[in-house]
């Protein structure tokens, strides 16, 4: 048996890991790279095997893009067996890829009427929305704690992940020459008490651990923080006049904004100011959290649905659809709270509302997620960035930037640390989903703690053997 990290490996995005046995090969989860345009755009069409030939089934812990992203291009090069997931991530998954097509073609059609001298080579859009609608038909939709068959020999379980709604960790139960080897996969491990969907759960006994490392070595704000630290930054903005832009992910981290906000308006905590969420995408995943409340978590289900009440709409918020609601936003002045995707500042709408508001010192640029190296969003955030480019423009930096990196919907070291020390049977970690500066330290917190496990920490397309 062998394990292949295709992408996540000593980085955070492009999640992609083969397992071969018996003759099979497995892909859990197949995402799309962020970072550098263009290694990213390199590593994004292209794979080390054939999809067509080669891969027999995937299985999907979630619908972020960086997990995610890539199915469409599988299905291009002639991927057609089956995508589980959980029923929630299925329905997730539909929209996020056919937001991400739609992104791809109009970048695309930008490029080459502004940027043709400039841009990189291609054979168009990485994918369209069209190979995003087909892709769906590959999808089976799957309940947590149920075994199901992938291929013959291998069985696999979806549980609690805690990071979004639908996520899941994967439990694999693999007979190799007689034997049952028991394999997991954390995928994306959330954080206890986060608002919304259910806490993570532990992961059963695993001889092979195949574990996150985002924030293998940095402990978040505490959760009870964020909400109070978010009124602070609207009610300064608001009181000197200027627009609170937030690049929020659609998915998850934009609901959770909404749901605080809501809270501190129910408390009189911020001023009666227009919350604008421009997101078609976020509407369409906040639809889908509305369909799935067996996902929710004890206080949610009962402080809001058991009511009847909508958490993700009350009296200040607008959610926009077209894109001349979007372009009107420019020449509204403040107070405002604007959110928009994407979260690393590299697609969408997001780069358009920067583009005009980053040079007002008015206004307030919040980030409110983890932030990839080499991003857009990654250069805001770093104060000894002065100057950014935005579509090959260069715009300075006056707006105040402000991180709140409590809201984070992956686990910290301290929850890293209670997990793998939670987890029985281990005697091999490989860590995945990290910059090396997050991995080492956690590593060597697992050979302390774990005397006798190995830990690896591959790099992209290394042969692991198990």
């Amino acid at each position: 048996m062998k394990i292949i990290p295709h992408g996540a490996a000593q980085e955070v995005t492009g999640t992609c890991h083969e397992i071969q046995v018996n003759g099979k090969r497995i892909l859990l989860d197949c995402g799309l790279f962020q970072g550098k345009r263009s290694e990213s755009a390199v590593k994004n069409s292209t794979f080390t095997f054939d999809p067509a030939k080669d891969i027999d089934a995937l299985i999907l812990s979630h619908a972020h893009m960086d997990h995610v992203g890539r199915i469409p291009v599988l299905w291009k090069k002639g991927y057609r067996q089956a995508v589980h997931s959980t029923y929630a991530t299925k329905d997730l998954a539909a929209v996020m890829l056919s937001d991400g097509g739609y992104i791809q073609e109009k970048d695309e059609e930008f490029h080459q009427k502004h940027l043709k001298a400039s841009m990189m080579k291609s054979e168009g859009p990485l994918y369209t929305q069209a190979d995003a609608v087909a892709c769906m038909t590959l999808f089976h939709g799957k309940n947590y704690n149920e075994w199901f068959e992938v291929v013959e020999g291998v069985k696999a379980m979806f549980i609690e992940a805690g990071h979004v709604l639908g996520a899941a960790m994967v439990v694999l139960e693999i007979f190799e020459d007689g034997r049952k080897r028991m394999i997991g996969f954390s995928a994306d491990l959330g954080r206890n008490s986060l608002p919304i969907i259910r806490d993570p759960v532990a992961m059963p006994p695993v001889e092979l651990l195949i574990c996150e490392s985002t924030y293998g070595n940095r402990k978040h704000e505490d959760l009870a923080t964020a909400q109070t630290r978010l009124g602070e930054v609207i009610n300064a903005t608001a009181k000197r006049g200027g627009k609170i832009i937030i690049p929020a992910f659609s998915l998850e981290r934009t609901q959770q904004l909404v749901y605080d906000l809501h809270l501190l308006w129910d408390a009189k905590k911020i001023p009666p100011i227009p919350i604008v969420i421009d997101s078609p995408l976020a509407s369409k995943v906040t639809d889908v959290f509305m369909k799935h409340p067996e996902c929710y978590d004890k206080e949610m289900y009962e402080q809001f649905l058991v009511r009847a009440h909508n958490p993700f709409q009350f009296s200040l918020v607008r959610y926009t659809e077209s894109n001349e609601e979007s372009k009107a936003l420019n020449g509204t002045p403040g107070p405002m709270v604007l959110m928009a995707g994407s979260g690393m500042c590299e697609a969408g709408r997001i780069r358009h509302h920067l583009k005009n508001e980053i040079e007002n010192p008015l206004n307030t640029i919040l980030a409110v997620g983890f932030m990839a190296a080499d991003t857009l969003g990654a250069r805001i955030i770093d104060p000894a960035v002065s100057e950014v480019k935005i579509f090959d423009q260069v715009y300075r930096k006056r707006a105040e930037v402000v991180y709140i990196d409590a809201y984070s919907g992956h686990a910290d070291c301290i929850d890293l640390d209670a997990f793998v020390k939670n987890t029985a049977d281990v005697k091999k970690i490989i860590l995945v989903h990290g910059e090396l500066e997050q991995m080492q330290p956690f590593a060597g917190r697992i050979k302390k703690m774990r005397p006798g496990i190995t830990v690896e920490m591959p790099k992209r397309e290394e042969e692991i053997v198990i």
